[in-house]
């Protein structure tokens, strides 16, 4: 791990470290999810990971990393000769690397379906899945896996193998890995069901101390300089870590996991309310390898603290777009309460002797919330056991990215221009509270996109239904079967069949053409003017842009916010994975000032131009949410019709959320969305179950009928 020492100077380095060790001891806990700014040493740090794990023994040739002494009876190379560690090959522990953009061949594997046919042999690639058994398996920028690929993966993560089905034809090998994903939370949070099957989660951040950060780039050149010689100077201090990897695992099925530290664990999950059961069972692994670590043979109740910091942050029960975190504070209490309410010692099950884990032989000592008296690492004090409070790490006000800049102001929005009735001038409103998110209608681009696997608009996609088929383009990887017997049949007697087989040739082979759903960009359009200044109106509508921004994660989008009012318009958010930044946008959004409504859509224009350019493939959706009043500047009607013509030639999607309220309503932002040729919608007729209620409705009008 000597790559990893120019960078200590990282808030949370520490705890990622620790993270990385205790599954270097104990795979069972299952992995790592290390999240940080970029520049943080999280790469480096976990390609460090490698070098400490013990060597593996696997069967000659195999190419699925068999263990000799225990093969698997169902791999493709097999079968082999069990039992035995005669014949067998030693190697390092293997980091594999999986890209964001692989495909799913790639990971999981592939199968030559042009020999299955005519040959009827079985010809398997291994992919990633196979490579990364009995090793670790590192994912970079987890968080913006294809879902494809996120699928695949927690099946493999699950079962400890991976199956490859192709039209009837499967293949079947071990995969058991160490999994360690880092993430730019600035980029998006991961989907729940993966971010639950990694053991443990920490924080980094840059450290902001003037003598660390000199340290670091210090080290950096000298690593540059000569990479043998910097390598050496830490050669000692890694080898003394190896060795006590080995001590610890040696001493892991030794360590014993009392009742007691079983039902503090308990209190602890029950006490943050986590999904499930997997929280219990990781923290226990987790309490018993950090005793194994300090060389202690029973886990003391700083362990289970410890253990909770690590395990249950990106578990416990939070609203949507919260980060994970964990409140030491409660933590405290939750552990004291426990202490009050279980007064009496721990019994021993051990008869009293000599040998029986006493203090003197470094069993736990109960000293209320605080555990045990520190030994061998053990306790707050010691760098080889840190805890979440001096590292910063894993708390509700852990450091967290830092926020983009907001749009400046314009000048004159708080000026005496005004129109009766309309924009107040005047001091800025400030910013006021959303109202709850609800489940909205679904809103799609029309049409049959090819953009990245999603759940909103229509697309082809490599996976969904079947609709067709056609030529491979490249490798084939989704065959139809129906079209390639019905593209071969007509050639059996030229090509001289004479037994039942079907003989294929490659110009036979059709690939499936399916239709799924993408993922789209949303941008949002939010009116910040004096006209949605009452403080009821404005909360109902950052309402429903956080509902919209809820259904947009849901829908694997990018979003992006830009918002106008006073005397111009501005990027709140440029475009972006992450829902959590444009939520955090939307709480910070002041109102006030006259409409310029053009300068909204023609921001708007030049955001959707640069990301055509970036991203052709990514179909927009513009939301509009406004009350259609254009007061700002000359002309603002006329120029607002022709900022919403320009948007509408160029084939933009567009929906206007009309924000309108009152008895009387003057019906501008159905005017607009006119122009813009798309729909308008109130903020009652966004709701899903408005829908619903006004499909029940037609229907029991028709039957009336």
């Amino acid at each position: 791990m000597s790559t990893t020492y120019p960078f200590t100077a990282v808030v949370g380095m520490e705890d990622m470290r620790l993270g990385l060790l205790l599954n270097a001891i104990s795979p069972a806990i299952g992995g790592v999810l290390v999240r940080g700014d970029k520049g943080t040493a999280k790469t480096t740090t976990v390609r460090g990971l490698t070098a400490l794990l013990p060597g593996v023994a696997v069967v000659p040739g195999c190419r699925f990393s068999c263990d000799p002494a225990a093969p698997d009876p169902q791999c493709p190379d097999g079968p082999h000769e069990g039992g035995t560690q005669e014949a067998s090959d030693t190697r390092g522990a293997k980091m594999v690397e999986l890209p964001v953009g692989a495909s799913e061949d790639r990971l999981v594997g592939a199968l030559d379906i042009e020999r299955a046919l005519s040959e009827g042999v079985k010809a398997f690639e291994p992919g990633l899945l196979a490579a990364a058994h009995r090793g670790v398996l590192y994912v970079d920028e987890v968080n913006l896996l294809g879902d494809h690929l996120v699928d695949a993966l927690l099946d493999a993560a699950a079962t400890g193998a991976s199956y490859v089905e192709r039209e009837g034809v499967s293949v079947r090998h071990a995969s058991r890995f160490l999994l360690v994903g880092t993430m730019n939370p600035e980029e998006g949070e991961l989907r729940p069901q993966l971010l639950d099957r990694f053991g443990l989660t920490v924080e980094v951040a840059a450290s902001r101390d003037t003598d660390e950060r000199v340290e670091v780039v210090r080290r950096r050149l000298a690593y540059d300089e000569d990479q043998a010689a910097f390598a050496a100077k830490w050669a000692a201090e890694e080898s003394s870590l190896r060795e006590r990897i080995a001590a610890a695992r040696a001493l892991l099925p030794s360590v014993r996991l009392g009742d007691g530290a079983l039902r503090r664990i308990a209190a602890v999950c029950a006490g943050f309310e986590v999904d499930g059961m997997r929280a219990d069972i990781v923290t226990a692994r987790t309490a018993t390898a950090l005793a194994a670590w300090a060389g202690r043979s029973d886990v003391a109740t700083e362990d289970v603290r410890q253990a909770a910091l690590l395990a249950l942050p990106h578990r416990r029960r939070r609203a949507p777009f919260d980060a994970p975190g964990l409140d030491e504070d409660k933590l405290d209490e939750i552990l004291r309460q426990f202490e009050e309410d279980n007064p009496e010692p721990e019994p021993d099950p051990e008869p009293e002797g000599p040998d029986d884990g006493g203090p003197d032989e470094g069993g736990p000592k109960d000293d209320g919330p605080g555990g045990g008296a520190p030994q061998d690492g053990d306790g707050p004090d010691s760098p080889d056991l840190p805890t979440q409070r001096e590292s910063g790490a894993g708390q509700q006000d852990a450091p967290q990215p830092p926020s983009q800049p907001q749009p400046q102001e314009p000048s004159g929005d708080h000026g005496p221009e005004t129109d009766a009735g309309d924009d107040a001038g005047g001091p800025v409103a400030a910013a006021v509270a959303a109202d709850e998110p609800f489940r909205t209608r679904r809103l799609d681009v029309p049409g049959l996109g090819e953009g990245a696997d999603g759940r909103r608009s229509r697309a082809r996609t490599a996976h969904g239904r079947t609709t067709g088929s056609r030529r491979p383009r490249g490798a084939l990887s989704k065959l139809h079967l129906a079209a390639t017997v019905q593209a071969a049949a007509p050639h059996q007697r030229v090509r001289g069949r004479s037994g039942p087989g079907l003989l294929v040739r490659r110009d036979d082979l059709r690939e499936a053409v399916r239709e799924g759903r993408e993922g789209n960009l949303v941008l949002f359009v939010v009116d910040a003017s004096g006209s949605m200044a009452a403080r009821k109106r404005m909360s109902a509508v950052k309402g429903a842009v956080l509902s919209l921004l809820l259904d947009a994660y849901q829908r694997r989008d990018k979003i992006g916010m830009v918002t106008f009012r006073g005397s111009g318009a501005a990027v709140a958010l440029p475009p972006t994975s992450s829902v959590e930044a444009g939520a955090a946008r939307l709480e910070q959004l002041p109102t006030g000032g006259r409409t310029p409504l053009a300068a909204g859509l023609l921001t708007a224009h030049d955001v959707l131009r640069v990301e055509r350019m970036r991203d052709p493939s990514r179909r927009p959706l513009l939301v509009v949410v406004t009350d259609g009043r254009a007061t700002g500047g000359p002309e603002p009607v006329v120029r607002a019709t022709r900022a919403a013509r320009l948007l509408a030639a160029g084939g933009t999607t567009s929906v206007v959320v009309d924000c309108e309220a009152g008895p009387v309503r003057l019906g501008l932002a159905g005017q607009l969305a006119h122009e813009l040729q798309g729909p308008a919608v109130t903020l009652d007729e966004l709701r899903a179950d408005s829908v619903s209620a006004l499909v029940r409705t037609v229907q029991n009008s028709r039957k009336a009928a």
